[in-house]
Formats: C-alpha cells, sequence, structure tokens
C-alpha cells in the first residue's frame, strides 16, 4: 500500500509557524519566498487567481500594503495531498475596528514550497468594514480585472 504524501498535524503546524507571520508587516518579498516559481493562489477576492512569483509578488505588495498589522494564526489541519487543508484566523484592522475571521486554505507544497495555496472564507464582516473606510483606486481596479 502507498503511504500518504501529506502533512500530518505536527508538520502543518511546524509550516504554518513560520510561513503566517509572513502575512503579516508588509513584506511580500518575504512571504512569496515561501511560494514556487510556478505557484497558484487565489482568494475570494481573486477567484481566477494568479499564477508564478511575479504575479504572486504584485498581488501580495498591494495586500499586505492594505493591511500591514494583520495577524494570522493557525486553528488545525487535516492532511491534504502534498500538503494540508489549514484552518486558520485572522485579525484585520480596518478603519480603527478589529475584524475577526475565521476561514480555511488548501497549502500543497512541493520542494519545500507552496505550489498552490487556495483561501476561502466568508468576506461579509470585512467588506462591511472596508466600505466605511475609502478604498485606493488600485483596489477597486484589481477586484475588477480578477472578477
Amino acid at each position: 500500500m502507498k503511504s500518504f504524501d501529506g502533512f500530518d498535524a505536527d508538520d502543518a503546524r511546524r509550516f504554518s509557524d513560520l510561513w503566517l507571520p509572513a502575512w503579516t508587516g508588509n513584506r511580500p518579498e518575504y512571504l512569496v519566498s515561501f511560494y514556487a516559481e510556478d505557484a497558484f493562489y487565489s482568494d475570494p477576492a481573486i477567484p481566477r487567481g494568479v499564477r508564478g512569483q511575479r504575479a504572486l509578488l504584485g498581488y501580495f505588495a498591494k495586500l499586505l500594503s492594505r493591511f500591514p498589522d494583520w495577524t494570522w494564526a493557525h486553528r488545525g489541519s487535516q492532511p491534504l495531498k502534498d500538503g494540508f487543508l489549514n484552518g486558520w484566523h485572522a485579525s484585520i484592522p480596518v478603519g480603527g475596528r478589529l475584524v475577526e475571521v475565521d476561514g480555511v486554505c488548501s497549502v500543497q507544497l512541493r520542494a519545500g514550497l507552496i505550489y498552490r495555496n487556495v483561501v476561502y472564507f466568508d468576506r461579509t464582516d470585512l467588506q462591511a468594514a472596508l466600505a466605511r473606510k475609502p478604498r485606493p483606486s488600485w483596489w477597486r481596479r484589481e477586484a475588477r480585472e480578477h472578477a
């Protein structure tokens, strides 16, 4: 019988303990270093996703500059082929308010780097908080381009 090649809970926690803090502090180059050259990434704002480190760097630079102080915490995992399904919690400061969001994302790795990362969460509270705060022009353009 072939052994399962996903991450167990300990592997997922170890990887998340390194990767999730890279989402905080507006360091897009550091964050993209966790991703393979040909990586695919999508989230609810860009459901069609982006592919490749160059595209990821551009998207992450905009995203992290908008939310430099958000924080992410690993909440648990389930094994997934080549990785794990990551349960997470994010605390997102928006316009003097803290938006708390729970979600999941698939994290699939090759040679220690993420080659596929698909993020799922309910954006309702985040969108409501953002609606009360003026958005930069690039945000609307980015959302239209990837819708």
